[in-house]
């Protein structure tokens, strides 16, 4: 690549089941715009979505590294993993939990056994290696999964009883054996000592990042923290409403409806916890309670009612 930046060229969705639920995500495609680039105009995927999930998946690997746990080291049958994911609440069909145990088979052999992909991955002319590792439960194994960044290909997966520096700088070496002429120029991961030993001991004086979706977690938790807590100390003070609603229940004047609208606003307000770290729930919690008492500032006068601060500490 030429160092430049990558500009946003079109979003991808995928819907994705992972063990704790379903999840839709939104994948930014990134170009670069520079025509004397070598990757002129070739997109670049999130580094993210691999380790979510396979290319065409609509399961993750967490479920795929789950199944394979149980059935190689739990030694239970498809039926009986399957009845097991249904009671997590995974949505699944027998015959698709096959179709992933398969897929776990395969990622944990593969090797750049294929002539096409070494001569692919050789017209980059570098490397670039995502690290990641999951462990669906604890006391399963951990499946480490390397990728290359560049062209998306899964150069080596296996499942690791232990995951120290040396148990990893040899999954390292495993994944670039046979590609010794292809210098590796940067690698991604999470935080984990362990892992950055080893990526430093493998790769002295290659670039170390912090993929950026653990960054910007780890960045934004003190933010967090604090938005939680003045979330915490905004609902103390919106209580009772309730009460309100059940004073006018058997009404149906027109004052009613709008104490009862107001009642809806509050409790939209309340039930709204953002999405954290980038959209704050504290921040939005003070902004609609305070467009709700604005509100109230303007009707109270007209309506002859009770001042609206008043009608907040009741509510």
């Amino acid at each position: 690549m030429c160092g430049g930046p990558l500009w946003f060229a079109y979003e991808n969705h995928r819907t994705i089941t992972t063990l704790n639920g379903v999840i839709a995500v939104t994948l930014q495609v990134r170009r670069c715009i520079n025509p004397a680039c070598a990757f002129y105009h070739r997109p670049h995927r999130p580094e993210l979505e691999g380790r979510l999930a396979l290319p065409h998946h609509e399961f993750g690997l967490d479920v795929i590294a789950w199944i394979g746990g149980c059935r190689y080291q739990d030694h239970r049958t498809v039926p009986e993993i399957h009845r097991a994911l249904t009671g997590r609440g995974v949505i699944i069909a027998p015959r698709t939990v096959g179709s992933l145990l398969a897929r776990y088979e395969e990622l944990v052999s593969v090797a750049l056994a294929s002539p096409a992909r070494r001569v692919r991955l050789r017209q980059q002319g570098r490397l670039i290696l995502a690290v990641d590792g999951l462990q669906p439960d604890k006391g399963h194994e951990v499946l480490w999964v390397v990728r290359e960044v560049l062209s998306g290909d899964v150069l080596l997966a296996r499942s690791l009883l232990a995951s120290g520096r040396d148990d990893l700088s040899a999954l390292l070496r495993a994944a670039v054996a046979g590609l010794d002429d292809l210098p590796v120029v940067g690698v991604v991961s999470d935080g984990q000592m362990a892992l950055r030993q080893a990526v430093a001991q493998v790769f002295p004086h290659v670039p170390h990042q912090l993929c950026q979706f653990h960054y910007l977690r780890e960045a934004g938790r003190p933010i967090w923290e604090a938005d939680r807590h003045a979330q915490k100390e905004l609902r103390k003070r919106v209580r009772g409403v309730r009460m309100i609603e059940r004073s006018v229940e058997d009404r149906s004047d027109p004052q009613a409806d709008v104490i009862r609208g107001y009642c809806a606003a509050v409790r939209g307000a309340l039930g709204d916890s953002g999405h954290p770290p980038l959209e704050a729930g504290g921040l939005r919690l003070q902004q609609r309670l305070s467009a709700i008492t604005a509100s109230l500032d303007r009707v109270a006068p007209k309506r002859g009612g009770l001042h609206s601060s008043a009608a907040c500490n009741r509510s």
